[in-house]
C-alpha cells in the first residue's frame, strides 16, 4: 500500500512550480551562476593570442586535451582563465578518496563525521590548488615550445613572466570555478561542480548537431546515417536513465523492540547497492590513460623526425591509439572493466558496512554478522559490478565505433559525456520534486493549522 508521500509524488504536477518561490529563485540563481560560467570561458589568458591558438589546438585533436576542453565548454581551446576547468579539483578529489581508505590516519579522520568531512574537504582544495599550478606550468612551457616548433606563436611575449601569469590566472579561474559550485549547491539547486561539468559539455550540443545537420545538406552524411545516430543517442539516453537509478536491495532486519503501547515491533530496512557503483570515474580513467600518450606525440611530433627509432615509436603510437583503432577500442573496453570493479572496491567496503550493521543490531536474513555479512555483500556486489562494468563498457564502446565508421569527431557524443549529462539531469530533477514536495507537505501543514483554529 502506497504511503502519503507516495500519494503526494504521484499527483505533484508543475502547476504547483508558480507557488513555491524559494525553489523559482534558486533555480534563478542557478542559471546566473552558469551564464557567468559561459561567459569567462570566453576570457582569454593575458598574453595568449585567440585566433593562433584555435589554429594550434586544431592541430592536436583527438589526444587526452580533448576530454578537458570538453569538460570545460571549450575554454581549453580558446585558451581562457578557466581553461583546466573544474577537472583539478575532480582529480584531487579522487586522489582524496584513495587515500582515504587506503591510509590509516585519513579513514580514521573519515571515520569523525562532519568535522572529518570538511578536513577532508579541505585537503581537496589544497590538492586542487597543487594540481591547477602544476599543469597551468606544464600548459604555459608547452604552449611555448609547441607554438615556436610550428612557426605559430600563440604567446605573444614568451617568457618567465608569462608562464607566472598564466598559473597566477588558472589558479584563480579554477578556485572562482570551485567557489560558484559551492554556490550553486548552498543557494541553488543541484551539485554546483557536476552542474558546470555539465554546462560546459552541453554548451557542445549546438556544434555537434550543427556539423550533423550540415553533413546532411552537403551529402557527405548520409540522411539514413543521421536519424540511426538521432534515434541511438534517444536509446543510449533511455538506457542510461533506467540502468543509473538500478539498484539491488538488500532486506535488514533489526531486533524487536517494545514501543509505548507494549507491543513488539521489528523494524525492516533496506541496503541499497546501485547496479553502477563506480558512476563515470572508469572511462574518464580509461579514456585519460590511453590518450595521454597520443597528446604526448602529438608535442613531439614536430621536434622529432619520423626517421629515427623515436620517431617510428611516436608514428607507431598514432597509428595503433587513435580513436576508433581496434587497439584502442579493445585497451579502452579493459580500462573500463578494470577501473570499475578497482573503484568500487575503494568506495564501497563490506567488511565497514557488515561491522556498522552489526554495531546496530541489524542483519541480513538468512546471513549471520559479522564476516559471513561481508563475504555476502562483496559477493552481491562483485556480481552486480559484473553487470554495471558491462552496461558501461557498451554505453562508452558503441559511440566510439560510430565516430569510427562515420568519421565524426564529436566529444558530446561519447559515452562519458552521456553519462555525466544524464547523471546531473536526473540528480538535479529528483532535487526540483523533493523542493516541491516540501513545498506541497507545507501547504498541508498550513491548512490542517488553520482547520484545528476554526474547531
Amino acid at each position: 500500500m502506497a504511503s502519503r508521500a507516495d500519494n503526494i509524488a504521484s499527483n505533484m504536477s508543475l502547476a504547483n512550480f508558480s507557488k513555491a518561490t524559494e525553489l523559482k529563485k534558486r533555480i534563478w540563481f542557478t542559471v546566473g551562476a552558469l551564464i557567468v560560467f559561459r561567459f569567462l570561458s570566453f576570457v582569454p589568458l593575458p598574453g595568449v593570442n585567440p585566433l593562433i591558438m584555435e589554429t594550434l589546438y586544431d592541430q592536436t585533436r583527438g589526444g587526452v586535451l580533448d576530454i578537458f576542453n570538453a569538460f570545460s565548454g571549450g575554454s581549453l581551446e580558446r585558451m581562457s582563465l578557466i581553461a583546466l576547468g573544474v577537472m583539478p579539483y575532480i582529480t584531487a578529489s579522487i586522489v582524496v578518496q584513495l587515500a582515504a581508505s587506503l591510509h590509516p590516519s585519513l579513514a580514521a579522520m573519515k571515520k569523525e563525521g562532519e568535522s572529518g568531512r570538511k578536513k577532508l574537504n579541505q585537503y581537496t582544495r589544497y590538492g586542487a590548488v597543487l594540481l591547477t599550478a602544476i599543469q597551468g606550468w606544464v600548459l604555459a612551457s608547452g604552449l611555448e615550445a609547441y607554438g615556436a616548433s610550428s612557426g605559430l606563436q600563440a604567446v605573444v611575449n614568451p617568457g618567465m613572466l608569462f608562464r607566472v601569469g598564466a598559473v597566477v590566472s588558472l589558479i584563480g579561474g579554477t578556485m572562482f570555478l570551485l567557489w560558484l559550485g559551492e554556490q550553486i549547491t548552498s543557494r541553488g539547486i543541484g551539485n554546483g561542480v557536476s552542474l558546470i561539468i555539465m554546462a560546459g559539455i552541453v554548451a557542445q550540443l549546438p556544434k555537434f548537431f550543427g556539423n550533423l545537420f550540415e553533413g546532411g545538406r552537403t551529402g557527405s552524411i548520409s540522411p539514413f546515417l543521421i536519424v540511426g545516430i538521432v534515434i541511438m543517442l534517444i536509446g543510449l539516453v533511455l538506457a542510461i536513465c533506467f540502468i543509473e537509478r538500478a539498484s539491488r536491495r538488500l532486506l535488514i532486519q533489526y531486533p524487536k523492540r517494545a514501543t509505548q503501547r507494549g507491543m513488539m515491533n521489528a523494524d525492516r530496512s533496506h541496503l541499497p547497492l546501485k547496479l553502477n557503483t563506480a558512476g563515470v570515474i572508469p572511462p574518464i580513467f580509461a579514456s585519460s590513460l590511453l590518450l595521454l600518450p597520443l597528446t604526448i606525440t602529438q608535442f613531439a611530433g614536430n621536434s622529432i623526425s619520423p626517421d629515427t627509432t623515436m620517431g617510428q615509436v611516436i608514428v607507431s603510437l598514432n597509428q595503433y591509439l587513435g580513436h576508433g583503432k581496434p587497439l584502442y577500442m579493445l585497451l579502452y573496453a579493459a580500462g573500463i572493466i578494470f577501473f570499475s570493479f578497482f573503484y568500487t572496491a575503494v568506495v564501497f567496503n563490506p567488511e565497514e558496512t557488515a561491522e556498522n550493521l552489526k554495531k546496530n543490531g541489524g542483519f541480513i536474513p538468512g546471513i549471520r554478522p559479522g564476516k559471513n555479512t561481508a563475504n555476502y555483500l562483496d559477493y552481491v556486489l562483485t556480481r552486480i559490478t559484473v553487470l554495471g562494468a558491462a552496461y558501461i563498457t557498451i554505453v562508452c564502446v558503441v559511440p566510439e565505433f560510430i565516430m569510427a565508421e562515420t568519421g565524426m569527431g564529436a566529444v558530446f557524443f561519447g559515452g562519458t559525456s552521456l553519462l555525466i549529462v544524464v547523471n546531473v539531469t536526473v540528480d538535479t530533477i529528483t532535487q526540483i520534486q523533493s523542493h516541491l514536495l516540501a513545498h506541497q507537505y507545507g501547504d498541508l501543514i498550513k491548512k490542517a493549522k488553520l482547520k484545528g483554529r476554526l474547531r
